[in-house]
């Protein structure tokens, strides 16, 4: 996806810039409304990302003129402001979205995936997941593998639940920081590599085909062969 980002917070632009560029997508960012109407004119957006309170002008009086323009790109709406009456001016000035302040970069991305009417991440409720010959059964949280229990630990039953409900589609790091540990920022360590390594001597290593894979520069991938 091609995303413009207007945010006027580092760490939020930040965060979310890298989480994005790990999936692949393309972002720009502007830091004023001003800007981030400018480059809007300028250029194509799949979709657009507008904080609802910036410098200057205000990101609902921002997605007006957008609209007034007749740009129809989707836009999703970050706010620190959860009332009701904050949601409904932001939708009637033209937004098609809205999503509260602190978010989780997961729900976003799958909220923006389903603005550009893309099959966002699977939040499966199935008590039991299989992907080829590996099985979890959620409800004992109990994981096999050709028929041979794993003995995993907490985070590492965590991280292979969510590449598992996501079956196909890469995971990246920024997901699993935010899923697995709660993190909602870039810790700068190897947490996730290290993490992964260990998960995959178990499920991939002691048999004949992995399961696993790296895809370079994005994230993580589960299927079966």
């Amino acid at each position: 996806m091609r995303i413009l980002l207007v945010e006027d917070n580092e760490e939020t632009v930040a965060f979310t810039s890298r989480g994005l560029e790990e999936a692949g997508d393309a972002v720009t960012v502007a830091a004023t409304a001003q800007e981030g109407l400018l480059i809007a004119a300028a250029h194509e957006f799949d979709v657009m990302i507008f904080d609802r309170l910036l410098p200057g002008m205000d990101g609902i009086d921002a997605v007006r003129v957008l609209r007034q323009s007749g740009i129809a790109t989707p836009i999703l709406m970050l706010t620190a402001l959860d009332g009701i009456d904050d949601r409904v001016n932001g939708l009637e000035a033209g937004a098609d979205d809205y999503l509260t302040k602190p978010f989780a970069f997961a729900e976003l991305y799958a909220r923006l995936r389903a603005l550009t009417r893309r099959q966002p991440l699977a939040e499966a409720d199935t008590t039991r997941i299989v992907v080829g010959d590996l099985i979890m059964e959620r409800t004992r949280q109990v994981v096999t593998r050709a028929k041979v229990t794993l003995e995993l630990l907490p985070r590492e039953y965590r991280i292979l639940e969510f590449l598992m409900l996501n079956e196909g589609q890469v995971v990246t790091r920024t997901m699993l920081l935010e899923k697995v540990w709660g993190y909602r920022f870039d810790p700068k360590t190897s947490l996730v590599q290290t993490h992964v390594s260990r998960l995959r001597a178990k499920v991939d290593r002691p048999f004949d085909t992995e399961l696993i894979r790296t895809v370079r520069g994005a994230g993580y991938v589960i299927s079966a062969p």
